[in-house]
């Protein structure tokens, strides 16, 4: 199954995303995100979360029996969400309104796609670049000439990196040390192994 998480960061729908709220198999909103989908006239079939965002009017539209509230302070009502799509069977996962507003939360939710990432595919969608976790090797079609980043969730001890003018051949990155910012695709299709390590791929859409 395949499931539209829309979390609580500030967001503004787009038409293409509108659609994909609207087709989604299972549409789930992270405690305020329900507010955005109530923006856009869409109604989620769950809310799941501490509910401290999401407004009574809101909440009332939904409808009770689809709010399932997730009161722990131990996890995020994002990372709540996630939880809850994996035990509904999702095995796909397009992540809305996940890197807005505070940088403190937007990290998080990065992280999620490493915590998370190889027990369901997931990844975090803005207008212009989706977001995806490498754990091991995946390639990408890409237009060429784009921009390309390539950031490691902590370290990544060797990383190889094909299509892009400047590659990579088995060298580590690390947060603290080295990245992959900004590289240009210079193929249309680019080729990324990591070893000992999860990479994040930001690339254009």
């Amino acid at each position: 199954m395949d499931a539209v998480i829309v979390a609580n960061a500030p967001f503004r729908f787009w038409p293409e995303a509108v659609g994909w709220a609207r087709q989604a198999g299972l549409l789930l909103a992270a405690d305020g995100g329900a507010n955005h989908l109530a923006n856009v006239g869409v109604r989620p079939h769950f809310v799941v979360g501490d509910l401290d965002s999401v407004t009574p009017e809101v909440r009332a539209w939904v409808g009770e029996e689809r709010v399932v509230p997730r009161p722990d302070q131990d996890h995020t009502d994002l990372e709540k969400t996630l939880l809850f799509a994996l035990e509904q069977g999702a095995s796909r996962v397009l992540i809305l309104a996940a890197t807005g507003g505070r940088l403190d939360h937007a990290l998080e939710n990065l992280g999620l796609l490493g915590r998370y990432g190889e027990r369901l595919a997931c990844e975090i969608r803005e207008e212009k670049t989706r977001i995806v976790p490498v754990f091991s090797q995946a390639s990408f079609a890409v237009p060429v000439g784009s921009t390309v980043s390539l950031m490691p969730l902590g370290h990544c001890a060797r990383v190889w990196l094909s299509g892009l003018a400047w590659p990579l051949a088995g060298e580590p990155l690390s947060l603290l040390s080295r990245t992959s910012l900004s590289n240009r695709a210079v193929e249309p299709e680019v080729h990324v192994k990591v070893e000992g390590g999860v990479l994040l791929a930001f690339l254009p859409c």
